[in-house]
């Protein structure tokens, strides 16, 4: 192959679908097909996908060593398969920062939203936060736009108006079915490399080691081109993963690991951050609608956003999962937790008292801290690629994410008592109350202290979550150059969230998703055009008439399971 992309996720679909107009490409997907599940597909199932524990289900459930619950993709289209289908784009600064072509930044975005991207239906609770967040002051309304602009402003989705989820994976219609294999299941163990020499001044990725759904060990190789390139695209867990695994990361702890260094790397996992979250439940005395991230409020003032979603599905699974999934989260983590069983009971009885009263509704309204300051790292804890690393974020080490988070909560409440918001909420259950909810639902597996009712500081220490903007590990100008080359071998790149130094705007997909377009557009320009007769002996007649998604994914020969061009 011309290149071999490891990870059909977010960016590497885009990516593989943009390679395949003038190159040969294959996708390594270590998951399986989105198309099969309808809690993947339908709106109303998110609470359902993203606690689904299951061992081999579309959500890898992680702890970080913070004590926080978390979940990776491994389906095909990544992250865009599991999570709350919201699209904006990156703030300017970021794009400039990037020192990216500003018109193809524009062009790739339009690429990616002819697909996969909408305008959504806002509904009684969603107009409800937005009109409270104008109320509150986060002004200017905005309306609905794709632009990350300050104010209160209606977003994107990828959800249609039948609440059906489109993913990065539908991107793959725009392939040309003639050069792109797509195979699932397939999980890359490492990445092959030369060894220095005269032919070869520094290591040169050269091919992959993968194994099937059924373990059987395969390799696929790079044609001998200097052009060619493997391409990690496995996320920003996966792909300093399988670089250690490969051999490029901090020589001692790859040799801790009985690992041959290719390269002595250190800053390889370093960097990692996650967008700290926290949120307050709002029961409500009247239906309201399922929902997921619509509205956003973007301060100018605070280094925080809003957001919010509805219905009970969403919401009581969201809890009833934590606290169903205790005992495995606790035994997963390996760490003494401050929840004792009398803990771990109220909580439980607390989920359970809600979803009792069936006519009880309600919603989120969370606050997450921009950028964030705060950043940890990703270390091995085995050589299994199938075995989450250890990830430390270190969430409010720096004290600025800290206020962040203050003034985020701060705003929730505001918002909460506003006269806009007032017929969605009960008048006889204070603020306060929702605190002290929050506070006995096992959110996490952190401390839990007596001022955190009182302090909002400390009830951002304690009730922290995740909304899934975990990034960095192999950050641009430290491990990836600005063409995401990694410095140091030769015929590897990495193009994914692993890169950025900061999360873009509100939430990362659209700009992950309009990188893969991106960086494919960049990487193709001065290649020379495919020898299309010689490739068309290549696949069978019968997939090249048919398009690439008419067709349920079948076992190929060897044993793996595969998507038809």
């Amino acid at each position: 192959f011309d290149y071999i992309i490891i990870g059909g996720g977010t960016a590497g679909c885009p990516l593989a679908a943009t390679l395949s107009q003038n190159a040969t490409v294959l996708v390594l997907e270590r998951g399986g097909s989105p198309y099969r599940d309808f809690n993947i597909t339908n709106v109303g199932n998110f609470g359902s996908t993203i606690s689904d524990t299951s061992p081999h289900s579309a959500s890898q459930i992680f702890i970080s060593e913070d004590g926080v619950y978390n979940t990776r993709a491994r389906v095909l289209g990544g992250g865009s398969a599991i999570n709350a289908g919201f699209y904006s784009h990156a703030e300017p600064e970021f794009v400039r920062d990037a020192g990216w072509d500003e018109d193809l930044v524009r062009r790739s975005y339009d690429w990616v939203e002819s697909k996969v991207a909408f305008e959504p239906q806002v509904k009684q609770w969603q107009s409800a936060v937005r009109d409270a967040l104008v109320e509150i002051g986060v002004l200017p309304y905005n309306g609905f736009t794709y632009n990350h602009v300050d104010g209160t402003k209606i977003g994107g989705t990828i959800f249609d108006d039948q609440g059906h989820r489109h993913t990065a994976a539908d991107l793959l219609e725009y392939a040309n079915p003639l050069t792109v294999k797509v195979y699932l299941h397939a999980t890359v163990s490492r990445i092959l490399f030369t060894n220095k020499g005269r032919q070869w001044p520094k290591p040169r990725a050269y091919g992959v080691v993968f194994e099937d759904a059924l373990g059987i060990r395969k390799r696929a190789f790079l044609r001998p081109n200097p052009q060619n390139e493997v391409i990690l695209t496995a996320g920003a867990l996966g792909s300093p993963q399988l670089m250690m695994l490969s051999g490029i990361g901090p020589a001692l702890h790859l040799k801790s690991h009985g690992i041959h260094v290719v390269l002595d790397q250190p800053n390889v996992g370093q960097g990692m951050a996650d967008n700290p979250m926290n949120l307050l439940y709002v029961p409500s005395p009247v239906p309201v609608e399922i929902s997921l991230i619509q509205v956003v409020g973007i301060p100018s003032n605070q280094n925080t956003y809003i957001e919010t979603a509805s219905g009970l599905s969403f919401a009581y699974s969201w809890a009833q999962g934590f606290a169903r999934d205790y005992v495995t989260f606790f035994n997963q983590s390996g760490k003494p937790s401050s929840l004792t069983a009398e803990t771990m009971a109220r909580a439980i009885d607390t989920v359970h008292a809600y979803a009792a009263n069936t006519s009880l509704k309600g919603g989120v309204i969370l606050e997450k801290v921009r950028g964030p300051l705060s950043s940890g790292d990703l270390k091995l804890r085995s050589r299994s690629p199938r075995d989450n690393p250890a990830v430390t974020f270190n969430y409010f080490k720096d004290p600025q994410d800290l206020r962040g988070c203050v003034e985020g909560m701060r705003s929730i409440i505001n918002l909460i008592n506003a006269p806009s918001f007032a017929r969605l909420r009960y008048a006889h259950l204070p603020v306060q109350a929702l605190v002290d909810l929050m506070l006995n639902l096992p959110v996490n597996l952190r401390p839990r202290h007596v001022s955190s009712s009182i302090s909002l500081e400390q009830f951002c220490i304690d009730t922290v979550m995740t909304i899934w903007h975990y990034h960095g590990g192999c950050q641009v100008g430290k491990v990836v150059d600005q063409d995401y080359r990694v410095v140091g071998v030769d015929g590897l790149r990495v193009i994914d969230g692993s890169t950025f130094l900061k999360s873009p705007g509100t939430n990362p997909q659209a700009t992950v998703m309009m990188l893969g377009r991106y960086m494919g557009t960049r990487i193709l320009q001065g290649r020379p055009p495919v020898n299309w007769r010689r490739l068309q002996g290549r696949f069978p007649a019968s997939w090249r008439r048919r398009p690439w998604l008419s067709h349920i994914p079948r076992k190929n020969m060897q044993g793996g399971e595969k998507i038809k061009p």
